[in-house]
């Protein structure tokens, strides 16, 4: 497998297909909540599995200072397979390379174990966003 910072037209369509098929046909996210004002001032990453399919997404931005991880998912049938750590380390990996030193994300409550095997933690209450439960996480680097 391989992650790639989307470089071309097609890489980020690649990654926009795996956020959609993930968030808006999986998870019920209005698209407009799902793809929003944002892209184009993100650096977006695809994983593509090892026969060379879109199989892990993700974004990263900077905000204040601070590295906000976005969009991290995973196609259903490559969970559990190593995919969505690939996906942060790259970011983890991008993030350092231009200096920024903390990373925080809005994790669904769900994925919190998986993010807090990566180094995060939880400084939030639980809040709703697209009417999913999450957290606040948060990882110096």
């Amino acid at each position: 497998m391989e992650v790639k910072i989307a470089g071309n037209e097609q890489e980020l369509a690649d990654a926009f297909e795996v956020r959609k098929t993930v968030f808006i046909h999986e998870q019920n996210v209005p698209e407009e909540e799902e793809i929003d004002q944002f892209e184009s001032e993100s650096v977006h990453f695809v994983l593509y599995d090892d026969a060379g399919k879109p199989a892990g997404a993700g974004r990263f931005r900077v905000l204040d200072g601070v590295g906000k991880v976005e969009r991290i998912c995973v196609l259903k049938e490559n969970r559990k397979t190593g995919v969505g750590v690939a996906v942060m380390n790259k970011i983890e990996e991008y993030a350092k390379s231009q200096g920024v030193g903390t990373l925080k994300l809005n994790a669904q409550t769900h994925a919190i174990p998986f993010y807090s095997k990566l180094g995060y933690d939880t400084v939030s209450e639980e809040f709703m966003d697209a009417g999913i439960p999450h957290k606040t996480m948060k990882k110096y680097i």
